[in-house]
């Protein structure tokens, strides 16, 4: 299945909420950065300078999936928020999603991705080394206000 990247439109903050939550609340639980950060994506992503990026099915339109880059230093970016809807997942469109997402990183000019996420997440950090995600050492990693962050990785551009 194809799909194709948008960046975020003025409504699309319910989906990117429901996406995000979805996917938190199965595995973990929400965090006061995350109800903060979710609760208006417009002040705490795009207007901080980061973008949000959705998946959309190419043939029914639905949005089944997203990710954010929040804006870290000059020219590098944290990949954060990325969700696929459920019946979604191991299709293949979260690498599509985070391909698409690493070229608009590059449009940017971005020379350098990071990320954090958590080592029972198996298929992501496996998704995360097969696109060229190296390890770093948490006291290398910008902080993270997030309790579930036990993994941090980089990409250079």
């Amino acid at each position: 299945m194809n799909i194709q990247i948008r960046e975020f439109q003025s409504g699309d903050e319910i989906v990117f909420r429901a996406l995000n939550e979805a996917w938190i609340t199965a595995y973990f639980k929400l965090e006061d950065e995350d109800v903060v950060t979710l609760g208006d994506p417009q002040l705490h992503i795009l207007d901080a300078g980061g973008h949000i990026y959705f998946a959309v099915h190419s043939q029914s339109s639905e949005v089944i999936g997203c990710c954010a880059l929040l804006a870290l230093e000059e020219r590098c970016f944290e990949v954060a928020k990325m969700a696929i809807a459920e019946p979604y997942r191991g299709q293949g469109m979260g690498r599509q999603l985070l391909r698409g997402t690493i070229a608009a990183a590059r449009n940017l000019g971005a020379r350098r991705l990071y990320l954090v996420t958590h080592h029972s997440l198996k298929n992501a950090i496996k998704l995360y080394e097969s696109e060229g995600f190296v390890y770093l050492r948490s006291e290398d990693a910008p902080p993270s206000p997030y309790a579930r962050a036990t993994v941090f990785m980089e990409k250079y551009l």
